[in-house]
């Protein structure tokens, strides 16, 4: 799907689907293949849900910030610092997933009351220059859809198999690996 296409209502109901997605992928987990990592290098199915849950926040903040302020400075993070440093492994999965839904229930409140041109307005990333509200949203309703594949990758490779009827382990190729 191309968020860009969409319209501002549209995109926002996207937004609110991604969380919904993410407890579908890890539904029915144990604790273990949570943790599993089958491709050495690469985060376990928990890691990148804290991951999501981490940036989740952050996408809120630049969002309310270039609705807030004028032309504000937004700074970029490194994924992989934030989980080398943040015990993702300790973390709680339904914290994880509560955190994204309520995130994107206040912002997508928020964002509803927004006149279109605002979406137009723009902050200053430190990494990928000036962005607008519309090219933020874009991004972290991108997201999810774009970790999806990774978790139902590993969820194909490991030993205990997911097991679901809507698994696509058997049928196709999910491509790279997070």
């Amino acid at each position: 799907m191309n968020l860009s296409e969409l319209s501002i209502p549209q995109l926002i109901d996207e937004y609110l689907k991604g969380p919904k997605l993410l407890r579908e992928a890890v539904a029915g987990m144990s604790r273990e293949q949570l943790l599993a990592r089958p491709f050495a290098g690469k985060w376990s199915t928990l890691e990148l849900v804290a991951h999501l849950a981490d940036f989740e926040p952050v996408y809120g903040d630049r969002m309310k910030r270039i609705l807030a302020e004028d032309g504000p400075t937004l700074f970029g993070g490194d994924p992989d610092k934030f989980a080398a440093k943040l015990a993702y492994h300790e973390r709680d999965l339904e914290t994880e997933l509560c955190l994204i839904e309520c995130v994107r229930r206040q912002m997508a409140t928020i964002l509803r009351t927004v006149p279109a041109v605002d979406f137009q307005r723009v902050g200053q990333h430190s990494e990928a220059g000036p962005l607008t509200l519309r090219t933020f949203l874009e991004r972290i309703t991108g997201h999810i859809p774009h970790h999806l594949p990774f978790i139902a990758e590993k969820c194909c490779s490991a030993d205990w198999r997911c097991q679901r009827a809507s698994c696509a382990c058997e049928t196709e190729s999910l491509g790279e690996v997070r």
